[in-house]
């Protein structure tokens, strides 16, 4: 049935009264693309200057350089400064290369401006997890791997203890001490016997896994450590004592900085998260400026 006019609107047809639809979409995929490159870019550019700068506080050296704590907070500065910049950039950019979009209203093009600047930062994240997440990685996570690595040592060390302590060859982070307990103040030359160092061994790396050394293993260690020095049963004692202090102490110290780099990475994720949420909004509104001075020329 043909269309009728309505009446009063001098022979207007109602389906010229339909509301037009653009044939394009609100979204400006080049112009996200080409910010989101940008975007990805300068992120690498000032991720590699951050690490370089980073690792140029950190000194080998005891008692030198930057805490862990120091070294957290700096990261997680530069990673929100990262974020600033870069979203910045490739929201702006992005906001710019869109082309003009005309017969809408100015909160229309606002909202298309923010969302563009969204879909930007959205897509070099994606490209950033693509092509930076060794060198993100290195910088949020070097420090627990260290520790790990540390960690993992006294656990090998157990493993390979009885073996490199009859060929002669200290390999476990207990020769250190066993030696000590065999130290004699009149050593002879057939003062070599194998098996108790090795014994010794075995009984630290035991206590060491779980936890504290029994009272009968403190008292067979006193013995040999008196057998074979020629100490008294009590200076033997002493010995035992002292020399697992100093083992509980150095394991200490490894648990202390093995939690010290898990406490730096969560708050490192929660930094990273952080500066995540305001680059999203920076792009948004770096984006939105874009296009107003695009509307402008």
């Amino acid at each position: 049935m043909p269309d009728t006019p309505i009446a009063g609107t001098s022979g207007t047809y109602a389906e010229d009264l339909r509301p037009l639809e653009s044939s394009t979409s609100g979204v400006a995929w080049p112009a996200i693309i080409g910010g989101a490159f940008a975007a990805a870019a300068l992120s690498l550019i000032l991720l590699a200057l951050g690490s370089g700068l980073g690792l140029a506080s950190v000194s080998p050296w005891p008692n030198s350089g930057a805490t862990v704590t120091t070294f957290t907070i700096m990261t997680a500065i530069w990673l929100i400064v990262i974020q600033w910049l870069a979203s910045g950039v490739g929201g702006y950019v992005t906001g710019r290369l869109r082309t003009k979009w005309v017969g809408l209203h100015t909160h229309e093009v606002f909202f298309r401006d923010t969302a563009n600047g969204l879909l930007t930062w959205a897509t070099a994240s994606v490209i950033g997890a693509a092509f930076l997440a060794s060198a993100a990685s290195s910088v949020v996570s070097g420090t627990t791997n260290m520790a790990v690595r540390v960690a993992s040592g006294v656990a090998a060390g157990a493993t390979q203890a009885a073996a490199t302590r009859s060929s002669g060859t200290i390999a476990d982070p207990t020769g250190y001490f066993v030696d000590s307990l065999f130290r004699s103040d009149h050593p002879t030359p057939n003062a070599a016997d194998g098996d108790a160092p090795a014994q010794s061994t075995r009984i630290l790396l035991n206590g060491m896994r779980n936890g504290g050394i029994p009272a009968p293993d403190k008292a067979y260690l006193a013995q040999l450590v008196s057998t074979r020095t020629g100490l008294s049963p009590a200076d033997a004692t002493k010995r035992v004592d002292a020399v697992i202090a100093q083992e509980d102490a150095a394991e200490a110290k490894v648990r202390q900085a093995a939690d010290d780099a898990r406490k730096a990475a969560s708050k490192l994720a929660i930094f990273t998260a952080l500066s995540m949420l305001i680059g999203a909004f920076i792009a948004c509104a770096a984006a939105a400026v874009g296009g107003q001075q695009r509307d402008l020329h």
